[in-house]
């Protein structure tokens, strides 16, 4: 379970306040127009800011204060956050350890990672040698190595072409459910959130507007029709 209760955030001039309850091993796309604080509401969950007010809690598990490197969470930017002179194996091996000395137990994990995003050809290469998809399947295979409860999605998918980003999105739903991964995923897009999620959220000026199942996306309700694109005249 994610909890956010009365978390409240200044950015400049403006507060913005979450409120929501996501349930373990549910995928939860975030919807809203540019500026409303999808990218902020990540950033709080996974501690890299912190909020002035409130409660954030993971698996009951109250974090609001704790570190980000230990929060039990993995999170995909859009930035590929490879590290150029480390192999793909390496790449993968430091979201475990950063020392890079691993287990045997470890080591099988990254083994079983590279297996299901289809890296396992390419352990031994630098990141330079992959395509740009590939290199996004390293920063994904290093989350699904390190099987954390929960797994934040900023958008990591957004430059990757419509076939391969269809391939990603149905990798991160196979993955999540075979792990039992609670997955909250910001996209500008409906159309992913319709791919993979269970259920979405959509937020405006700050907040948390809506909280509903995905299915709901086929009608969207009045106060989405203007960021769907669509009037009550259609």
């Amino acid at each position: 379970m994610l909890t956010l209760s009365s978390v409240h955030y200044r950015y400049q001039q403006d507060w913005m306040t979450f409120d929501a309850k996501i349930a373990p091993g549910e995928i939860v796309a975030v919807l809203g127009p540019s500026g409303a604080g999808k990218s902020t509401l990540l950033s709080l969950i996974a501690g890299l800011i912190a909020p002035d007010s409130g409660e954030i809690a993971i698996n009951g598990k109250p974090v609001t204060t704790t570190p980000a490197h230990q929060r039990p969470l993995s999170i995909l930017f859009q930035e590929h956050n490879v590290f150029t002179h480390l192999s793909v194996f390496d790449n993968m091996a430091i979201g475990l350890s950063p020392s890079l000395k691993l287990t045997a137990s470890q080591r099988d994990s990254i083994h079983r990672a590279a297996h299901a995003v289809g890296l396992t050809d390419y352990l031994s290469r630098l990141p330079g040698q992959l395509s740009g998809g590939q290199r996004q399947r390293i920063a994904l295979g290093r989350s699904i190595a390190r099987n954390q409860p929960l797994l934040l999605l900023d958008e990591p998918f957004s430059a990757l072409d419509p076939a391969l980003k269809k391939d990603m999105l149905a990798l991160v739903k196979r993955t999540a459910q075979e792990q039992g991964t609670t997955v909250v995923m910001v996209t500008h897009h409906p159309e992913d959130a319709q791919a993979i999620a269970s259920e979405f959220l959509y937020l405006d000026n700050g907040q948390v507007r809506l909280h509903c199942p995905v299915e709901t996306l086929e009608t969207p309700p009045a106060i989405m029709q203007g960021y769907m694109g669509k009037t009550d005249e259609e």
